[in-house]
């Protein structure tokens, strides 16, 4: 039982998870603390108020509402958000892409529709596998795959 529990705990991809967890939570206290301290003043400025949003609050037949909490907490998703996307996903898709560009493409990844019966066909087919019909290959997909059409 302990030893299933080690080689789970011990599993590449959950070490990982652990460190990548750790990081976004000090990544969010950086975060937090760099919107309370220069992008709420910065608000505050171009509002003429203080900027402090974690005390802003309306009262409504004497119960609290602190609004000021969720305008502080979704400048910091917004924050991370756009530093996770700009610095982490741009990146990583141009670097996918980058190494994708020399590798084999699967013709059959490219889907279209059969004009007859509207089911799902590959784009270099010529004849479709459910109703039979004779279609023309997609141009795109052929030269995508690097085919040359047959000349009838």
């Amino acid at each position: 039982m302990l030893s299933g529990f080690k080689d789970f705990i011990l599993r590449g991809n959950i070490v990982s998870m652990a460190i990548g967890l750790a990081v976004g939570a000090a990544f969010t206290a950086v975060v937090t603390g760099f919107s309370t301290a220069f992008i709420a003043p910065l608000i505050g400025l171009a509002t003429q108020s203080t900027g402090d949003f974690d005390k802003a609050h309306f009262v409504v037949d004497g119960t609290e509402f602190p609004y000021g909490k969720f305008v502080s907490a979704a400048i910091a998703f917004l924050i991370t958000a756009a530093v996770l996307y700009f610095l982490v996903v741009v990146p990583m898709m141009k670097l996918q892409a980058r190494l994708d560009r020399g590798k084999p493409v699967d013709i059959k990844a490219a889907l279209r529709d059969c004009p007859r019966c509207f089911s799902q066909i590959p784009g270099i087919a010529t004849r479709c596998a459910h109703c039979t019909s004779e279609i023309k290959a997609d141009p795109e997909a052929l030269e995508l795959a690097g085919l040359v059409p047959e000349q009838r």
